[in-house]
């Protein structure tokens, strides 16, 4: 099996609605999204031959979908009040709204989701909240968890 891993960043703030402790309040972090993907074999033929995939291809991938959260404020769609969501919108803000918790754990499936819809074989994806902690995602072979 040949594995190729690639990773991006994108700096954003988010909180955790019902969450008792620090999380609850609008925080920032850089997110880091390592994405590892699989095959069993490689290209045979053209420029992207002795190759699982074109690196160049992987990143650029990756950094559409990340770019989509950077500098935004992530949050789980219904967790604020009507109100202070149209005062943000007016404001100018970037929000984004997940229909998740916008957890590390949750993100790592939405990555690894996300990259799997443009056609890769995903093994894992990470999603580092600070330099020291991750959260990983993967499925084995069979689809499970």
């Amino acid at each position: 099996m040949y594995y190729l891993e690639t990773e991006q960043s994108f700096d954003s703030a988010h909180f955790l609605k019902g969450y008792d402790g620090k999380c609850k309040n609008i925080h920032g972090h850089r997110w880091r999204v390592v994405i590892e993907i699989e095959s069993p074999t490689l290209q045979k033929e053209g420029q992207s031959q002795g190759m699982i995939v074109d690196f160049t291809r992987l990143k650029q991938d990756l950094k559409e979908e990340t770019d989509y959260f950077d500098h935004s404020l992530i949050m789980e769609t219904g967790s604020l009040k009507p109100n202070t969501l149209v005062a943000l919108k007016e404001e100018g803000f970037l929000l984004v709204e997940v229909n998740f918790r916008p957890t590390a754990e949750e993100f790592s499936r939405y990555f690894y989701e996300r990259m799997s819809q443009r056609g890769y074989d995903v093994k894992s994806a990470k999603v580092y909240e600070t330099p020291v902690n991750c959260a990983s995602y993967g499925e084995d072979s069979h689809g499970r968890l």
